[in-house]
């Protein structure tokens, strides 16, 4: 709510009306499905126009399939001669992701680190989110 979103710095006009922010160690998953068999074709592979948000399990291969490379390896020669081919090596295991993507970290010290030769362009010892662009822009052109 606005109250919580203050408290955590995420109250700007690109914020939702409500922000849930994950544990640590979770991430909000997306699969709206109860059975793997009956997941859509997207959700093994990397298709983010079609996916409803981040998918961290594009990260990975399944460690389901016996022979990845080979797999791999025999979609990308359907591919080379022309034919139809899904490149559905993703798994479907969210217990493989083990953080969570842009969450506000718990411990200063694992922050985002910013190196410059350029310290005056720097205002403190710390810079919010949005002030990155802003720094890369003045580092590309002042």
């Amino acid at each position: 709510d606005d109250e919580g979103k203050s408290e955590f710095g995420l109250d700007h006009p690109r914020s939702g009306e409500l922000v849930a922010i994950s544990q640590s160690d979770r991430w909000f998953t997306y699969y709206y499905w109860l059975d793997d068999a009956v997941a859509p074709d997207f959700a093994r592979t990397v298709d983010i126009h079609r996916k409803p948000g981040y998918d961290p399990a594009e990260l990975f291969i399944d460690p389901k399939i016996s022979f990845p490379r080979l797999k791999g390896a025999w979609i990308l020669l359907k591919k080379a001669l022309g034919f139809r081919y899904l490149m559905d090596l993703i798994p479907l295991d969210a217990s493989l992701v083990k953080g969570s993507h842009g969450r506000i970290v718990d411990n200063t010290g694992d922050k985002p680190l910013v190196i410059t030769d350029q310290p005056e362009l720097l205002e403190g010892d710390s810079i919010s989110a949005l002030q990155v662009r802003d720094l890369i822009l003045d580092h590309i052109f002042k």
